[in-house]
């Protein structure tokens, strides 16, 4: 494993304690990615990465497919999607993103969903990814804007390095130039797709108030609530008052920031026709 995806912050095991943090903003994503995928109904899917079930559950309720596989490397992860998904077209299973357990154009459309950029050697996940979607099917997959607008984000790392200059090598959008628009493309075209095109999909995160932004953050899944649980009580609690001081509240109290993911998507060739 690469040193840019290897980190002991990095935690992924419950299911419960993810879904607080992103899985909801995740939720809102997948919507807009799918109406903009735009599949016809009754088609095999595959979901990699497919963590929670987030995206899974999404395909489940609104693109109408014939089935939806799931495959992700914890297996607490799905074990968690297999209690929230409990639709019958759906089936999770672990796996490796690098070497996917299917024949070759087995599914119509092969998506991901906030994972490409913690996978060593992102470039094989997609090659694998074009290798099981068959001629003229979808290839396609979004990544958080850790650099720029993944706010609830920004507004935590810009804090915890303000305090810690060690953390500025944890944070999400050093890590990770892959979730950049321009690299995804290239991404994707380096897996041999054609017609690729990447978009900004930008969805509200409204916390009621404070304790509902930083509760999710002690919940110790991925890299951010993974830091903050590795330090001290005084210094977690330094950086708690970081961030309360450079949020945007409401005269409500509540928190209205913004999650920008990234997009990108591709089409498998068709096979060339004989003459």
């Amino acid at each position: 494993m690469s040193a840019p995806h290897s980190h002991l912050n990095d935690v992924w095991a419950s299911g419960a304690a993810y879904e607080p943090y992103v899985g909801r903003w995740s939720r809102l994503v997948a919507r807009e990615f799918l109406v903009w995928l735009a599949v016809p109904a009754g088609r095999r899917w595959l979901d990699v990465g497919c963590g929670t079930g987030a995206l899974s559950q999404t395909i489940v309720e609104r693109a109408a497919p014939h089935e939806v596989v799931g495959i992700d490397s914890s297996a607490g992860y799905v074990a968690y999607a297999r209690e929230q998904v409990r639709d019958g077209c759906a089936h999770f299973d672990v796996g490796d993103a690098r070497s996917l357990p299917f024949a070759d154009e087995a599914f119509d459309a092969v998506v991901s969903g906030l994972v490409l950029n913690f996978v060593p050697q992102p470039d094989r996940a997609a090659a694998e990814m074009a290798r099981v979607a068959r001629p003229g099917g979808i290839v396609a997959a979004y990544v958080w804007d850790y650099a720029g607008e993944m706010q609830l984000m920004r507004h935590f790392w810009d804090a915890a390095a303000a305090l810690d200059p060690a953390a500025r090598n944890l944070d999400e959008g050093r890590r990770f130039p892959l979730c950049k628009p321009e690299l995804l493309a290239d991404l994707v075209r380096g897996a041999g797709l054609c017609d690729v095109a990447v978009r900004a999909i930008d969805v509200p995160t409204v916390f009621r108030d404070f304790d509902d932004y930083w509760s999710p953050f002690l919940g110790g899944q991925a890299p951010a609530p993974g830091y903050a649980m590795s330090l001290t009580e005084e210094r977690r609690s330094a950086l708690r008052e970081r961030i309360r001081a450079s949020l945007p509240f409401a005269p409500d109290g509540s928190i209205h920031l913004v999650a920008r993911a990234w997009a990108v998507r591709g089409t498998c060739a068709q096979p060339a026709s004989r003459t």
